[in-house]
């Protein structure tokens, strides 16, 4: 079943200005005989769709390594992989910026278009200033609704393979409780003022509700929010008067302003480093530690635990 002719249209119309989107794997659309065609925005949804879809669907990520979901412009390419897609997987909460309308028009037609981090209570997703926070994969236990969202979705659009989508999404459940345990337990050896967790954008309050971690950001939710000199400030103060060893850098989103508060701390008599780098809206290459949803996570609790402890 294919999203109507007419949402295709006005998509390509809409994408005309932008055709030439940095997204890379968008233009291979998944066609193998007899698998489900998915098409998803993210890496972090991309990798529980294919583990809880096992070999009965052909996933299509839009969204590569160090992309910015923020920023992104969909392309052409894009919205022929979305047209193509038998179910169509985003997370929602206005992560995808400029491909929100897109995505959203075409959940009103009777495709298998899901809003998975939507499916979240109400209670449980954070706002700032009215506007939702779509990081919700940095807490694993939310991660883990998100898995069953996808589980569901699987189902309505395959119900011949219903059973192994249910087997395979109880394995991912079991892994990612295992891995939100593991979180707080690593995370607990930083000792308790230490634990302030520095970073671009505000990606990171989920992970600090979930673990324990004050979390300070120069951008908001959204890396479309400037980075203001007031901010930097703010921060700087934070940094010096607390005396913070470490702050991060984000690998979908450029260094200059963390670069710039490291340097406003060492002009006030305080030295801070950069203490690695975190994936925050985008995983690591395929195939690399932080290429799969585990994989990050893991690598950006190493990574904070190292520099902070």
């Amino acid at each position: 079943m294919k999203i109507a002719g007419v949402f295709l249209i006005a998509l390509l119309a809409l994408l005309l200005p932008g055709c030439g989107g940095t997204g890379g794997p968008s233009a291979q659309t998944a066609a193998q005989d007899g698998k489900l065609k998915i098409t998803c925005t993210v890496g972090m949804i991309g990798d529980l769709v294919q583990r809880i879809g096992g070999s009965h669907v052909a996933v299509n990520t839009l969204l590569g390594p160090g992309t910015d979901p923020h920023l992104y412009k969909p392309s052409e390419a894009d919205a022929r992989a979305l047209n193509n897609a038998d179910v169509v997987f985003y997370n929602g909460l206005h992560l995808e910026g400029k491909m929100t309308d897109v995505l959203k028009s075409a959940a009103q037609t009777k495709k298998h278009v899901y809003p998975v981090a939507e499916k979240i209570p109400h209670n449980l997703i954070r706002r700032i200033d009215e506007a939702e926070d779509p990081h919700v994969w940095f807490d694993v236990s939310l991660w883990q609704k998100v898995a069953e969202a996808i589980r569901d979705g699987l189902v309505a659009a395959d119900e011949k393979n219903a059973a192994a989508y249910k087997t395979n999404a109880a394995a991912v459940d079991k892994e990612l409780s295992e891995l939100h345990q593991w979180c707080k337990s690593e995370l607990a050896g930083i000792p308790k003022e230490r634990r302030v967790l520095v970073t671009a954008h505000d990606a990171f309050n989920y992970f600090g509700r979930a673990y324990d971690l004050e979390v300070e950001a120069i951008q908001g939710i959204s890396t479309d929010d400037q980075a203001s000199l007031q901010a930097i400030n703010k921060l700087i103060d934070i940094i010096t008067v607390r005396k913070i060893k470490a702050v991060f850098v984000e690998s979908s989103v450029p260094e200059k302003s963390m670069r710039a508060l490291v340097e406003g701390c060492k002009k006030r008599g305080h030295d801070v480093v950069i203490g690695g780098q975190l994936f925050s809206d985008a995983m690591d290459e395929p195939g690399k530690p932080g290429g799969s949803y585990v994989g990050m996570v893991r690598e950006n609790v190493n990574t904070i635990v190292k520099a902070l402890k």
